[in-house]
């Protein structure tokens, strides 16, 4: 595989100038935000000078005629093409929708997806290209995050497991300790490192690893989709890298209203529930998931009594354990998972 990337660079030109960049951004009642996040990328574009395409796939929201309207506002339309998607298929299937229609216009070098709310702050498309052609065996780069208010928040993560399971349900300091080498979420340094995935509001691929495995999975309808693009992608030889001198500014949850990180504990959403369970049943199989969902509950059991001894009910997700274990795969009905469907077909 190597050899075969290494070859794909040999026949491009030497500059990230000459090199085609498309730009995913899915929206979903998010039109003002994507315009910023629009206005972000032309100052890339004029900062760097390299060929910046964006392709805007408004999920069936209504956002597009505003933007339609900013982009023609802003003379934008000879790098920006809008289009509707037929239906809110979610984060999967909205993408997976707009690098179709980057592929229209020719085989990108990269593609680049960015959520609505996230704005790149200067030379982070150019800091992810110039990562990606300096590593040829590396699939997918993700940038280094910063709040709306500047303050870092440099995360990548790891693959979800039983023990995290355990650990992040049981929510007690000692086991955390313990489990250190399992809890999901990383605090990463300022050097590029290989992660298991990256979030997904700005992750730039190389196009071979749709080759390999196609597209995202549409069964997710949002939440998991990209740990599963990652884990995939890894399986096929194309593993994930940590960029942080690629910098984004994201406001967490404003597109999806969910995870907002410093609001206060929502209930989870029911697709949420579902993208997990798809998650572990199509990583681990049908038995591991069982049993990780057996440690999940019992763990979980014990740390809400663990709250109510200590009075902490306020910070606990409103019906977390009921809805873990309706949507369980210890249910017989829970147990159907279609194989991985995505309009972007293998090379």
């Amino acid at each position: 595989m190597y050899r075969v990337l290494q070859l794909g660079a040999e026949q491009r030109s030497g500059t990230v100038l000459e090199l085609d960049i498309a730009v995913i951004i899915v929206t979903y009642r998010s039109a003002q935000l994507t315009i910023d996040s629009l206005s972000s990328i032309q100052a890339e574009r004029l900062a760097t000078g390299m060929r910046i395409r964006a392709i805007v796939v408004d999920n069936a929201s209504g956002d597009l005629p505003a933007i339609s309207h900013a982009v023609e506002a802003h003379d934008w339309s000879l790098w920006v093409t809008c289009v509707l998607a037929p239906k809110n298929g979610g984060f999967a299937y909205g993408n997976n929708f707009g690098i179709l229609r980057a592929y229209d216009s020719g085989r990108p070098a990269y593609v680049h997806l960015l959520n609505p709310d996230a704005q790149v702050r200067p030379g982070a498309i150019r800091s992810l290209v110039e990562f990606l052609e300096s590593h040829l065996d590396v699939g997918i780069a993700g940038s280094s995050f910063e709040n709306l208010d500047g303050s870092d928040w440099p995360i990548a993560f790891r693959f979800p497991s039983l023990l995290s399971e355990l650990n992040s349900r049981l929510e007690i300091g000692v086991v955390t300790s313990l489990l250190r080498r399992w809890v999901v979420a990383q605090h990463m340094t300022r050097r590029p490192q290989p992660v298991d995935w990256v979030c997904g509001a700005s992750m730039m691929i190389r196009p071979e690893v749709f080759d390999a495995i196609g597209g995202f999975d549409e069964h997710y309808f949002l939440y998991f989709e990209e740990t599963d693009f990652c884990f995939r992608a890894k399986q096929a030889g194309y593993p994930t890298w940590y960029a942080p001198q690629s910098r984004v500014m994201h406001i967490a949850g404003q597109s999806t209203k969910v995870d907002e990180r410093n609001a206060g504990p929502r209930r989870m959403p029911a697709y949420w529930f579902e993208s997990r369970r798809r998650y572990f049943a199509m990583t681990f199989g049908t038995s591991r998931a069982v049993a990780i969902d057996i440690v999940a509950i019992s763990a979980h059991a014990i740390g809400l009594l663990k709250r109510v001894a200590l009075l902490r009910m306020r910070s606990a997700i409103p019906h977390f354990l009921r809805d873990l274990v309706h949507y369980s795969i210890l249910w017989p009905q829970n147990r159907r998972f279609p194989e991985v469907q995505s309009m972007l077909p293998r090379g």
